[in-house]
């Protein structure tokens, strides 16, 4: 086997370890293949290996890829932060977005997606669990407001809660921000909203995510090796 085959294979044997050790199956854990910044021939052979789900974070570098691969039957997920001039790009080209943030984000979305017999766009609400102004994501207390408003858009169907925590070696502090996701998804739930996604975790922490309640996780280094500087 080739690297990015070796690579997904690994990841896979991972998430099963860590989802015995938290007395969960593996399939109740979707793993997304992080493919920003490969080519079309690296996402063609881990597609080859048998990984159908793949991440992005451009929209212009995914609609070159999809274009390529249009012989797939691949699911994208959108990850990145949303330009509003890329909404209808993505709104258009992928099964999933990851990244919504503030309503009037998901408005255009839903305004780009809605139409006769389309498929619902798979969306997650995307929480700045870690509260750096850096980072993508609606502020904690934002979350119910804007998870109510989304689940009323036509041409959107809310899936649950995604979270890019800061990276750090605390574990107590990662597994907490974890936690929080998943209280608020359960929150969301006692709402009586129908969500069932909590997408937390990458290469470097899938491990905890798993044990945390992620059942989805996404994963680019760990499964194509680190991506080119140049």
């Amino acid at each position: 086997m080739g690297t990015i085959e070796n690579g997904l294979q690994a990841v896979k044997s991972r998430v099963a370890r860590a989802a015995a050790s938290a007395g969960r199956s593996d399939r109740e854990i979707v793993l997304v293949a992080v493919s920003k910044g490969q080519s079309a021939r690296a996402v063609r052979t881990a597609y080859m290996a048998g990984q159908r789900d793949f991440g992005e974070n451009y929209a212009q570098e995914a609609a070159s890829k999809m274009a390529e691969l249009a012989d797939l039957a691949i699911t994208w997920h959108f990850i990145g932060p949303i330009q509003s001039n890329k909404t209808r790009t993505i709104a258009e080209r992928f099964q999933w977005v990851q990244s919504i943030d503030r309503l009037k984000a998901a408005e255009r979305l839903a305004s780009h997606r809605s139409g006769a017999g389309r498929a619902p766009l798979q969306v997650c609400v995307q929480v700045n669990v870690s509260g750096e102004q850096s980072k993508s994501g609606c502020r904690a207390e934002e979350v119910p407001g804007l998870a109510r408003a989304v689940a009323q858009l036509p041409g959107l169907r809310l899936r649950g809660l995604m979270a890019v925590p800061e990276a750090t070696s605390d574990e107590a502090l990662l597994r907490a921000r974890f936690g929080a996701v998943r209280a608020q998804l359960e929150a969301l739930r006692r709402d009586g909203l129908d969500v069932d996604t909590l997408s937390l975790g990458m290469s470097a922490d899938l491990d905890l995510a798993i044990e945390s309640g992620s059942t989805m996780i996404r994963v680019g280094t760990a499964i194509f090796g680190e991506r080119s500087k140049a």
